[in-house]
């Protein structure tokens, strides 16, 4: 991608159209005036047999994930494709949604049958770049589903999806144009792998670390499996100093940096990092009883997010915590907050929340039952180790996370100069 990037020039005149302001030497199409074809689909007979479980894929709006298709969940017989209104469309050519999804498209992986949801696309290459109309499509898909809302019709017409008007540079510009995008693309769905195969080995390392330990040879049984027969299982609540305590009970404020940040269940991911879009403060007169200390430990308690937990760290900043939140605090010498944290995000603990849970009518888990969590002890130096090797996992995670959203934002605005022209590319 370097060397397209560094092929990027400014210096354009520009004109206005329908669709704002692009260069004076692109034009504006309309869709069916560069595409061969349009093609609906269909769904066969669910009630006949014959026409399902065949070898042809077929799909529906449900099937698109981040404009691509990613599982085939249905496939089909040829004389489901011959008794029906599906098609077939071929490989390397556009599928649009216009019903339940507008908005979504891909390019076909294969060659694949559509549901009525979907509206295939054959494009005349000598005209159009399937990925360049691919990306603008992408770019403008919100505009796609603002044309269906407040309107009686579930589903974007074909006689809209055929006016839409693109603008078209010459098709070397489109492809040079195009590869950028796919470029970043790529390097973001890359990076999405990583991201997703080392959460799945920390699963694992997770599974052995919370019941082998390190360099264990003998083990005893317990409610929690197999753990090291020097550990103990122990109550969380005789781990912690003092009372578990709730939180405060007043209505949040506007962000105020000069005030402690107001943590609520909500500003908590499932990985317990805070979110920065949902910041809220607390009127100092409320807070004093509720600031969090190094170490403190939280727990959400009722809702959607039951069980989600969040341990506070002086980087955080001055923070007070709300009702719905129950506080802990581990006694240092017995057990590390950090180990706490790790544990609190392993499958021994989500089947302990399912099980509360199961339990009870409400999404509930009060400050008592909390207490009673069973946890494994190990002594506090193969804690500490534990928990370190773990974190390093997390760090490993943060950081491609962040690379990805950085690549998330390169991507966007690339597409915002790129598909409008604002910046160009040399066509050699």
């Amino acid at each position: 991608m370097a060397e397209q990037v560094s092929s990027l020039k400014t210096g354009i005149k520009y004109k206005n159209t329908p669709i704002g302001k692009i260069p004076v030497d692109w034009e504006v199409a309309r869709f069916k005036n560069i595409a061969t074809a349009f093609y609906n689909g269909g769904t066969p007979d669910t009630t006949n047999k014959d026409y399902w479980n065949g070898g042809i894929p077929w799909i529906t709006g449900a099937d698109f994930e981040n404009q691509k298709v990613k599982t085939i969940r249905k496939y089909i017989t040829p004389d489901g494709v011959k008794n029906s209104a599906t098609n077939v469309i071929p490989k390397g050519n556009l599928l649009i949604v216009t019903r339940t999804g507008v908005g979504k498209l891909a390019i076909a992986p294969f060659d694949i049958a559509i549901s009525q949801d979907i509206t295939g696309v054959i494009l005349d290459s000598q005209k159009a770049s399937l990925e360049f109309i691919y990306w603008y499509l992408d770019f403008i898909s919100s505009k796609l589903k603002a044309t269906i809302q407040g309107t009686s019709i579930n589903g974007l017409l074909r006689t809209d999806l055929e006016e839409i008007d693109l603008p078209l540079p010459i098709v070397a510009e489109q492809k040079i144009i195009a590869e950028i995008l796919t470029t970043v693309d790529e390097a973001i769905e890359k990076t999405a792998q990583i991201i997703e195969k080392t959460k799945e080995a920390k699963k694992g390392l997770m599974q052995k670390l919370l019941t082998r330990g390190i360099d264990h040879k003998k083990f005893k049984k317990t409610e929690v499996g197999e753990i090291p027969i020097e550990w103990e299982m122990v109550r969380l609540g005789d781990l912690c100093n003092g009372q578990p305590e709730y939180g405060a009970n007043v209505p949040s404020i506007d962000m105020d940096k000069s005030l402690p940040r107001y943590i609520r269940i909500t500003d908590v991911k499932e990985d317990g990092k805070l979110l920065k879009s949902t910041w809220q403060s607390i009127k100092r007169e409320f807070a004093e009883p509720y600031i969090l200390k190094e170490g403190d430990f939280l727990f959400a308690r009722s809702g959607a997010t039951v069980g989600k937990t969040y341990l506070y760290r002086n980087k955080d900043g001055e923070c007070a915590f709300a009702g719905y939140m129950i506080r802990f605090k581990p006694k240092p010498m017995q057990l590390l907050p950090d180990f706490l944290f790790q544990y609190t995000h392993s499958n021994f603990y989500y089947n302990w929340v399912k099980g509360m849970l199961r339990a009870g009518a409400q999404p509930n888990i009060n400050a008592q039952e909390y207490s009673n969590i069973p946890v494994p002890r190990p002594l506090i130096n193969e804690q500490k180790k534990i928990a370190e090797i773990l974190s390093f996992v997390d760090e490993k995670i943060e950081k491609e996370t962040k690379h990805q959203e950085q690549l998330e934002s390169l991507k966007k605005g690339l597409m915002q100069v790129l598909l409008t022209g604002r910046i160009r590319v040399n066509v050699l």
